[in-house]
């Protein structure tokens, strides 16, 4: 066993302990932001010192270490980072538990990393539910009506999805004799195709297995639940939502059926397939259902819906191409990373707004280009690139995951998504519209802390720079891919 391969997990774990010992006995609470911060970017240190060193096990095989998870590892790090910084004035909203509130964001946080190194389903799920617990309980810190349904609502919700969820990794273990993921494709591969279509437990497992990661990505017809959450939640919550727990429900995706349900070809055609109707619906529910939304975190919780719906595209990519094929795979990666910087500069932009006008209303945003214009451009960069228009990052994403479909069959599938795009256009440019075309209700500036603004200012140049200069950013996504170790 060598811990060296686990000293970011239990970094993380030591950050959020010492976080709560902190604010047992030190009265300043910002230094609880400066502690976990730093224990991230130590996390972040350990994770960069293993990059490229190749496929390791850690824990007897539960786990590995390759480019892959170190790729969504750094990610979710960074995810974490940005919405501990954005909450900075946020927490004196719920003052007594500033500790626990930054603890479960490590706690989380630690989840989503485990999640991306599992090769196990015990040890996938169990990652999955110390995510999941955590963010049940931020959802509701506000404990207001408001918050308290939408955190009773997500944990209802996600037990019974979670439920589904074991009871198709129980009949997927029942068909393949094994939890593991190399060896789930070992006893696919060596059984022929007419005996597994005579038994239907394994499909009967793939498709709640689907059913209950659909869940925890957004998608259709699994996406109840966004709405209310997305609004009820804290917004830098909400922020964490839409971006980590999404990135972390496609790497799991992406490392089970990728490894588990790859071959034989029939398999992988059948989950692409469905993957590929699920994206149409989400794109098509997500983006209409936004178009009359008066609420800024519901429209992002519809358009939450719909971007699930563009990356569905790359797993239906994935499932339709050969085994060789890294397209599908590294397009996933590459647009999780841009729409987490676009996502969590809106979210972070939304944050300062809303607590001066007190409102997440858009009518309220109306005049925010004179008021604030710095806020406002950066959230008109960040809504730019959740449509997919250049110069932001959003466009050189869609366009990668969508060339992918192309070069794979699937254009049926790419006319859908553009023509979704133009649909999501008219919601997206109606909250830039009101800002600096409608008249303010006031000329009163709207502030933002030092921590805001640094937030503010990383994801919009980093919008702009995945967006202008993407080489870097694909060039990484292609090497995740192809290092999938197992």
């Amino acid at each position: 066993m060598n811990l060296e391969l686990f000293r970011p997990e239990l970094t993380l774990a030591a950050t959020a302990v010492a976080v709560i010992l902190c604010d047992l006995f030190i009265k300043r609470k910002g230094f609880l932001t400066i502690v976990s911060v730093v224990g991230l970017a130590v996390s972040a240190v350990f994770t960069l010192l293993m990059w490229d060193t190749g496929a390791q096990s850690v824990f007897g095989n539960l786990l590995v270490t390759d480019n892959f998870a170190l790729f969504f590892k750094i990610l979710f790090l960074g995810i974490a980072a940005l919405i501990i910084l954005s909450s900075t004035e946020y927490v004196n909203k719920f003052s007594n538990f500033h500790g626990e509130y930054h603890a479960l964001i490590l706690l989380a946080a630690l989840g989503m990393v485990l999640m991306s190194s599992a090769t196990e389903l015990i040890t996938l799920y169990v990652s999955l539910e110390v995510t999941s617990l955590s963010l049940y309980a931020l959802t509701g810190f506000l404990k207001d009506e408001k918050s308290s349904e939408s955190s009773l609502k997500y944990l209802l919700l996600g037990a019974v999805s979670s439920a589904v969820l074991l009871y198709g990794m129980a009949l997927v273990f029942g068909f393949t004799g094994t939890t593991q993921l190399g060896g789930i494709a070992d006893a696919v591969r060596a059984t022929a195709s007419a005996n597994i279509m005579e038994n239907p437990g394994l499909m009967m497992g793939i498709v709640m297995m689907i059913a209950g990661f659909g869940f925890k990505i957004a998608a259709v017809p699994f996406q109840f639940w966004v709405p209310d959450v997305y609004e009820g939640a804290p917004t830098p919550i909400t922020g964490f939502l839409s971006v980590g727990s999404k990135a972390a429900g496609f790497a799991l995706i992406l490392r089970v059926f990728y490894t588990a349900f790859e071959s034989p070809d029939w398999l992988s055609l059948d989950w692409g397939a469905i993957f590929a109707v699920l994206a149409v619906i989400g794109m098509i529910v997500g983006n209409v259902s936004a178009i009359a939304q008066g609420n800024i975190k519901r429209l992002l919780g519809y358009s939450s819906i719909a971007q699930a719906g563009y990356l569905l595209v790359g797993l239906a990519t994935l499932g339709i191409a050969p085994g060789t094929e890294i397209i599908g795979r590294s397009a996933i990666l590459f647009f999780l990373f841009s729409y987490a910087l676009a996502n969590l500069g809106a979210f972070a932009a939304i944050i300062a707004i809303s607590n001066k006008v007190n409102s997440d209303d858009i009518k309220d945003y109306a005049g925010m280009g004179k008021r604030a214009p710095v806020l406002a451009l950066c959230l008109t960069v960040s809504l730019i690139s959740l449509i997919g228009m250049p110069p932001a990052g959003g466009f050189i994403a869609k366009f990668y995951i969508f060339n992918g479909a192309v070069q794979n069959g699937l254009l049926w599938l790419v006319v859908i998504a553009v023509l979704n795009s133009v649909i999501s256009a008219f919601y997206y440019l109606r909250v830039v519209k009101a800002m600096w075309f409608n008249d303010p209700a006031s000329m009163e500036r709207v502030p933002a802390s030092g921590a805001l603004r640094l937030v503010l200012a990383l994801t919009t140049l980093g919008v702009l720079f995945v967006g202008i200069v993407p080489n870097f950013v694909i060039r990484l996504a292609e090497w995740a891919a192809e290092m999938m170790g197992f």
